[in-house]
Parts: structure tokens; C-alpha cells; sequence
């Protein structure tokens, strides 16, 4: 049930930010910009982050509700906390692995104490 929601809420997402997107590459400010995406460029930061956060979701045995992604310049910065250093390490190879992520700054997630 909760990965239905989180699935739900980063589909909305993703969404949300293309029609942002194509709203703001549909503003003609009379210079003839060529939008059109190659193989080669780079991939946006909010696509990055959208990629990670799905994948967090659906990576088995990680609980990804108490971690957020934010991507700058291809950097993917993971904070929150996990249960376990295996969930945090699971966590950092779901980075890495998506197309774009040049580096992750992983400083800020953290593994709950047991108590």
C-alpha cells in the first residue's frame, strides 16, 4: 500500500515537472534556441532526481520514505535516515546508477541508532 502511494506521488511528480518544462521551452523570447535533446546532453537535475526517488521506491528491502534526493549540477545529495547500513549502501548504488548522476553525496544519510 504505501509503495502504491509513493509510486503515485512520484509519477504526479514527474508529471508536474515535465509540464513545467515544456512550458518554459514554449516561451518564445525571439531568439531561435534549438531545444531538441541529443544522446549526448545532459540530463536535467529534476529528471535525476525523479529517477533516483523512483528507484529508491522500487528497490526490494529498502524502506526509501525517510530519505530525500536532491540533485545540483549532476551531484545527487541523499539525506535521511535507513535502518541499516545495508539499506544506506543499497541506497547510495541506486544513485549512482541512474544516467546523469556524476556524483553522490551520501554525507547526509544517515543509520538509525538501535536502541
Amino acid at each position: 500500500m504505501k509503495k502504491s502511494v509513493i509510486l503515485s506521488s512520484i509519477l504526479m511528480t514527474t508529471a508536474l515537472s515535465f509540464g513545467l518544462q515544456a512550458n518554459v521551452m514554449a516561451k518564445d523570447n525571439g531568439t531561435n534556441v534549438d531545444h531538441s535533446a541529443t544522446a549526448g546532453e545532459a540530463v536535467s537535475d529534476a529528471w535525476i532526481t525523479t529517477k533516483i526517488k523512483a528507484d529508491l521506491a522500487s528497490t526490494k528491502d529498502l524502506k526509501s520514505t525517510d530519505i530525500s534526493v536532491e540533485t545540483n549540477n549532476g551531484v545527487a545529495t541523499l539525506t535521511g535516515t535507513v535502518p541499516s547500513d545495508i539499506e544506506r549502501k543499497k541506497a547510495i548504488a541506486a544513485a549512482e546508477s541512474v544516467k546523469g548522476v556524476n556524483k553522490v553525496d551520501s554525507a547526509g544519510l544517515k543509520v538509525k541508532a538501535n536502541k
